[in-house]
């Protein structure tokens, strides 16, 4: 596969290992629900629903029993027409970075080739946009964040915390969580504005 895949929904994931196979794949923001944390995480919850409603969710959790309680869950507090499923096959076998294998014995979505993982994308009807570059300069990236004073500076937790505070979202998001829960709801324009008018705009230059 030459190209990354970007993709209209945002993609959910168990875990960070999930997110990580994934960057290989996908260039479109990914999401963790910290495995059974979603349950009784009410931030990360609302969070996920707005993010649904803006631009629609792609689960993508393994194929083993936790997995499918997972995917349940978040079909329970998802609106029908926003969410999308992407399934893996079930493979016995064991993650390198694993002493054993897990429970059932089925290798999760860390442990798939990138090629399967890709046929599940594909497969699940997600909206392809393919190596669009209009669509790439429109996405917020590390270096914007750290232009608009939101990373790499004394008070960059700060700024975050301001944003997460008046989205109602989860304070603990690290710094790569908040760029890809903002380029889940806006483009770069759409974002200066919002720091704009909450009188967050502190950019040296862009």
């Amino acid at each position: 596969m030459s190209e990354k895949l970007i993709i209209k929904q945002t993609v959910i994931v168990e875990g960070k290992y999930d997110k990580s196979k994934l960057k290989d794949l996908i260039a479109s923001p990914v999401m963790t629900t910290g495995g059974f944390r979603i349950f009784k995480d009410k931030e990360k919850q609302k969070l996920i629903r707005t993010i649904a409603k803006t631009r629609g969710v792609l689960i993508l959790t393994d194929s083993d029993s936790a997995g499918f309680v997972i995917r349940n869950f978040l079909k329970g507090i998802i609106s029908e027409g926003e969410i999308l499923n992407a399934y893996i096959p079930e493979i016995l076998g064991k993650e390198k970075r694993k002493s054993l294998p897990s429970k059932e014995g089925k290798l999760g979505v860390e442990g798939m080739d990138i090629e399967i993982l890709e046929k599940a994308v594909r497969q699940s009807g997600a909206d392809i946009v393919g190596a669009d570059i209009e669509q790439r300069k429109s996405e917020i990236n590390k270096a914007d964040l750290f232009s608009l004073g939101l990373s790499g500076r004394a008070n960059s937790k700060i700024k975050r915390e301001e944003v997460l505070k008046i989205l109602d979202f989860p304070l603990y998001l690290s710094s790569n969580e908040f760029l890809g829960v903002i380029n889940s709801l806006y483009s770069f324009d759409e974002f200066v504005e919002f720091l704009k008018k909450n009188n967050i705009y502190d950019a040296e230059s862009l």
